[in-house]
């Protein structure tokens, strides 16, 4: 692999989500680490303008703008299924693609066809590289890099009569539903928060409750941050939390999920220990550097497979 890499990141999401941020937080890695990125986004989109501010070359995500700027590139790398779609069309130049969602690959001729096109793919999980193994996609063309969290200002000292927090989301597979009768059956203050980052600093806990789930950054941050998680047992999510260690893992069952928000007010002792260990596991597992290293290290099998 050359010493020095320009990487061409494709992004068409609408909207500033955990993915997004980790395109964000890998393009700022690789040009700390001496390499140049540029970036074509969906115009205006919070992205776009975040890596604009941020001093990154930015330009329209479209068919034109792949075939153009592909070529100036070592590597194109793709990270979400639509720029995978561009890219596949488009791209004058090898192309990664990175896979956060937890469903399988679809099995049409068309899918088929530009699955094949992308030389590696970054999974989000282990549980993630398996859909894309039932999927057709060969378990050698596959490494799993996992989300990275930028160190966080820890929330406030923890404190059980601070509210539960739970994601606002009007995706059916967020299990929102199922966060606000377990805070009715356990009497506890909820609050559905599209401000995470904020929320957590006054939070006696952090309920994530999902059907679906890649991986899990934003139960990432809540830990960064000290404040304790409980989770769906689904997905990606026990590969960042180690039940009853880091974290706890429930069913997606509103009486289950109520009782472990009870344990967590009930017994600081174990909320406090759960705070330390999933600082610890993220500070081991889940870092920038720890994301950098493995991006350059996938970059570098598909530079010279």
């Amino acid at each position: 692999m050359k010493d020095k890499l320009h990487v061409l990141h494709v992004d068409t999401g609408a909207d500033m989500r955990g993915g997004q941020r980790q395109v964000l937080l890998l393009m700022q890695a690789l040009r700390k680490a001496g390499h140049e990125c540029a970036l074509l986004a969906r115009r205006n989109a919070p992205l776009w303008q975040a890596a604009a501010e941020t001093g990154f070359e930015t330009h329209a995500a479209n068919l034109i703008n792949i075939w153009r700027y592909s070529i100036r590139s070592h590597l194109v790398h793709v990270h979400d299924a639509h720029a995978h779609t561009l890219a596949s069309i488009a791209s004058r130049s090898r192309f990664v693609a990175s896979r956060r969602v937890a469903f399988a690959v679809g099995r049409s001729p068309l899918s088929q066809w530009k699955y094949a096109r992308a030389r590696r793919y970054l999974a989000v999980s282990h549980f993630v590289a398996e859909q894309l193994i039932q999927g057709g996609i060969p378990n050698e063309w596959i490494d799993v890099i996992y989300d990275a969290i930028e160190p966080t200002d820890s929330s406030d000292e923890w404190n059980p009569l601070h509210p539960a927090v739970g994601l606002a989301s009007s995706d059916p597979q967020k299990g929102q539903d199922l966060v606000v009768e377990a805070a009715r059956m356990a009497g506890l203050k909820l609050v559905l928060s599209d401000a995470l980052s904020e929320d957590f600093r006054r939070a006696s806990m952090f309920v994530y409750i999902t059907r679906s789930e890649g991986l899990g950054s934003a139960a990432l941050l809540a830990m960064s941050m000290g404040v304790p998680v409980i989770a769906s047992r689904v997905g990606g999510l026990p590969e960042v939390i180690e039940d009853g260690v880091s974290g706890v893992l429930v069913e997606n069952d509103s009486a289950e999920i109520a009782s472990a928000m009870k344990r967590i007010v009930q017994d600081p002792g174990q909320a406090r220990a759960l705070i330390e260990n999933a600082k610890a596991r993220v500070a081991v597992r889940f870092t920038p550097n720890h994301l950098l290293a493995a991006t350059l290290a996938s970059y570098r099998r598909a530079l010279v497979h």
